[in-house]
């Protein structure tokens, strides 16, 4: 059920020009930059984008230029399992590692204990408005965010296109607190 509501998801989403990814994801980065969570974060966790997704070259700018740390996943396929690496330079510190992703490269791996972030930004191919989300099939997500302080704001940026009424759920399915896409900002909590 998941895998071919995740294709159909993807389908959509893949269906999106270039030109109109990187205007719609200005538009969900603005949406995002006005945002208090946003605004008051210091030490911040997001994916790296890769096709279709809501491109995060212009946050990683942005929080470079305010002087905040920028954290990105790195994944270990055995354990299905994310460490958390500190980004310092996206010109030498980065290469194509797994499902074809940027990962930081072995001598640039700078792992930090999740508990220092105040901010993550999550990758999804679908979500409700409760927060749910069809990721990739690989359960990292669902195994890392569990893991943190419920107070560390989670975000996932979105267009319109991903947005369904009502993602399937299992027990372990862990539900982000915010989506932002191009044209809304949306409180989840305010749906469960």
């Amino acid at each position: 059920m998941k895998k071919h509501l995740r294709n159909q998801l993807l389908e959509k989403r893949d269906s999106l020009t270039e030109s109109q990814i990187l205007e719609k994801s200005s538009e969900v980065f603005r949406q995002l930059k006005d945002c208090p969570i946003y605004i008051k974060s210091q030490q911040v966790m997001l994916y790296l984008s890769f096709r279709s997704e809501v491109r995060t070259e212009d946050i990683i700018k942005d929080l470079f230029q305010q002087g905040k740390r920028v954290f990105i996943p790195l994944t270990l396929p055995k354990t299905r399992e994310l460490i958390i690496s500190e980004l310092l330079d996206v010109e030498k510190d980065l290469e194509i590692g797994n499902f074809g992703v940027l990962e930081p490269k072995k001598e640039a791996i700078r792992p930090v204990d999740p508990s220092i972030l105040d901010l993550i930004i999550v990758p999804g191919v679908g979500f409700d408005q409760r927060g749910y989300r069809v990721g990739y099939g690989g359960g990292y997500y669902d195994r890392f965010l569990p893991k943190l302080d419920p107070s560390v704001p989670t975000v996932a940026p979105a267009f319109e296109v991903q947005l369904i009424d009502n993602v399937p759920t299992d027990s372990y399915d862990f539900p982000v607190q915010y989506i932002v896409t191009e044209d809304q900002f949306i409180d989840c909590k305010m749906y469960r």
